[in-house]
């Protein structure tokens, strides 16, 4: 029996089942393997080392285990930025209203006791997958830009910050493109506001196309402007992508009448990239890419710029 698409992203239920006793995992196991894919720990470390690589959608956590405790697990869980939102259900052998008191104040959001039945385990497994799934979509729209689609300043922010701290530790490139529509406000005063939601939003999918790999960010930055966010990408790589997508929209050949660069929209870019660019923080990379951006807008707009005049400063 194949389980329903309860996370509408077309693949299974991913379960960690946490027991120090084999004999327990089994028994979860049978219950859920065929339609749920099931991962399995037998200590507490290694839980929470599952936990954040493997990012399960729920995890079935006895409570009662040599070293860490089930308590203390979900705890750490609870208390991490990458796993907080990850549910955790108890399963014990104990039936005191002092351990599910104790297990529901750590942040668990069922408890069910030994031996389990599997019928009742199944459902409120489902019932807490469907949760998480609505709350995952939840969190979702609150990243994404009303207008476009794609991701909002808001993802952008966060994003950035945690990308630049993972670059310091990789010692990897980081690059952004700021990107900027040519004459935006003459194009909503001469086709109307109607005609500029649009653009932006042909423009939005268009950029996004060229988005090919999972970890590379598109986002409205604010107005007419997006931004690219592209972990481990060099500054080649990244001035290669920008000069793809400024073709791309010139390919469009959306018409822009109020325009002096082209009869059509058109985009200018500005390319920053750690370490080549040498910033001391995430905002001093975009500010980088933003003073790139006017140079390019300065030099005669639909292009792209990486690397200012000798004579011009980062602050300029």
């Amino acid at each position: 029996m194949n389980a329903p698409d309860l996370l509408g992203q077309g693949r299974l239920p991913v379960l960690l089942v946490v027991d120090d006793q084999p004999a327990n995992i089994q028994a979860l196991y049978q219950v859920f393997a065929a339609d749920h894919q099931v991962l399995m720990a037998t200590s507490g470390a290694q839980a929470l080392a599952l936990c954040e690589s493997r990012q399960p959608d729920l995890v079935l956590l006895d409570l009662v285990m040599p070293g860490m405790d089930g308590l203390e697990v979900c705890r750490q869980l609870k208390g991490s930025k990458t796993t907080r939102d990850i549910p955790v259900i108890f399963v014990t052998a104990r039936h005191r209203e002092a351990d599910e008191t104790d297990g529901l104040e750590a942040g668990a959001v069922d408890f069910i006791t030994k031996p389990i039945n599997p019928r009742v385990v199944r459902a409120r497994v489902k019932t807490h997958l469907t949760l998480k799934a609505q709350a995952d979509l939840l969190r979702r729209w609150v990243y994404i830009d009303g207008l476009t689609g794609v991701a909002n300043r808001r993802a952008f922010d966060d994003r950035l910050e945690t990308e630049w701290r993972r670059s310091q530790r990789a010692n990897s490139p980081l690059s952004v493109i700021l990107l900027d529509v040519d004459h935006f406000k003459r194009f909503n005063d001469h086709h109307g506001h109607q005609a500029g939601d649009d653009c932006l939003r042909r423009l939005a999918q268009c950029l996004q196309s060229h988005m090919k790999r999972p970890a590379d960010l598109l986002a409205r930055y604010g107005g007419e402007e997006f931004v690219c966010l592209l972990p481990d990408t060099p500054a080649e790589g990244a001035l290669a992508l920008a000069n793809c997508l400024r073709l791309a929209v010139a390919d469009l050949g959306l018409p822009h009448q109020a325009s002096d660069t082209a009869a059509f929209i058109t985009m200018s870019l500005g390319v920053a990239t750690w370490p080549g660019d040498a910033p001391h923080s995430a905002q001093e990379l975009l500010h980088t890419a933003d003073a790139r951006l006017y140079a390019a807008k300065a030099g005669g707009r639909n292009q792209v710029c990486a690397a200012l005049p000798a004579s011009a400063s980062v602050g300029d």
